[in-house]
């Protein structure tokens, strides 16, 4: 099934799909074990970062031999993408989505990049996600100052033709100082002014309970990547703290398990039962 197919038909059940970041094989096998014993499809992404350590064809190649080996129905986005340039490696390389983050630019800056962007996408059949408003990234202050407004989201998937839109409702990425409050009001707002798929970014941390809220008023797409690092690198840290054991077949191992039963316990909660 083609991403935007599958976004459309959860978003009308009001249920989400869990997109997950990868940086190397352990993280990624992690997260294919969860959607597989769940049976569950998920997003592949990677970052710019990762493209950079693995290896643009290597990561590509790693995230689609790893679908078919665990039976898993998932797609590869680029997240956070910078430039069009990226963009377009990534749509060469097979990607099936990209998202192209033009958020801190000006809304007619991000409209020029967002459109260039769709346009090259469609000689692919690729699906393409952009970002309005401003979800702090890491370092940046966690303000409200930047929420997506409904009107301004109706504007630019109007003029881009994306299909994707990350809203700025009161998430950030990495870990949050004190508990946050998702703005649903305004983020049932933004899902009656676009018939674009909603995307939640930075949902490390954010209680359970208010994500799946999300998800019932608009939300579809859900990204989880900061929890997933951070489980891996704690897991492995315990474990070599305690042995000697230099063999990272059998150290690895416990680390990928732990995101294993984290994206486990995501995946039941987008499923929003």
């Amino acid at each position: 099934m083609k991403l935007k197919d599958q976004l459309q038909e959860f978003t009308s059940l009001k249920r989400g799909l869990l997109a997950t970041n990868f940086y190397n094989l352990e993280t990624l096998h992690g997260v294919l074990q969860a959607a597989s014993d769940q049976n569950e499809p998920i997003i592949l992404q990677l970052t710019q970062s990762s493209i950079d350590y693995m290896g643009l064809k290597t990561a590509v190649n790693l995230g689609r031999s790893g679908l078919e080996q665990f039976g898993v129905e998932g797609w590869i986005h680029l997240d956070h993408g910078g430039s069009v340039e990226l963009a377009q490696r990534c749509l060469d390389a097979g990607f099936d989505s990209v998202m192209i983050d033009g958020s801190e630019l000006s809304f007619e800056e991000n409209i020029k990049i967002t459109s260039e962007v769709v346009k090259r996408a469609k000689n692919y059949g690729a699906h393409v996600e952009a970002e309005l408003g401003f979800v702090a990234k890491l370092g940046q202050s966690h303000g409200q100052q930047g929420f997506t407004q409904p009107e301004e989201a109706r504007e630019f998937v109007e003029a881009t033709g994306v299909d994707a839109l990350a809203v700025a409702i009161g998430t950030a990425h990495g870990f949050y100082k004190e508990e946050p409050k998702l703005d649903i009001n305004l983020l049932s707002k933004i899902a009656e002014n676009t018939p674009a798929t909603l995307v939640l970014h930075g949902s490390s941390g954010v209680p359970h309970e208010q994500v799946q809220n999300a998800i019932s008023n608009g939300i579809c797409k859900i990204n989880l990547a900061t929890e997933i690092k951070n489980i891996f690198m704690k897991t492995l840290k315990s474990q070599l703290s305690n042995n000697e054991e230099i063999d990272l077949r059998k150290v690895f191992p416990v680390a990928t398990s732990a995101i294993t039963g984290l994206v486990k316990e995501k995946l039941r909660m987008v499923r929003n039962d």
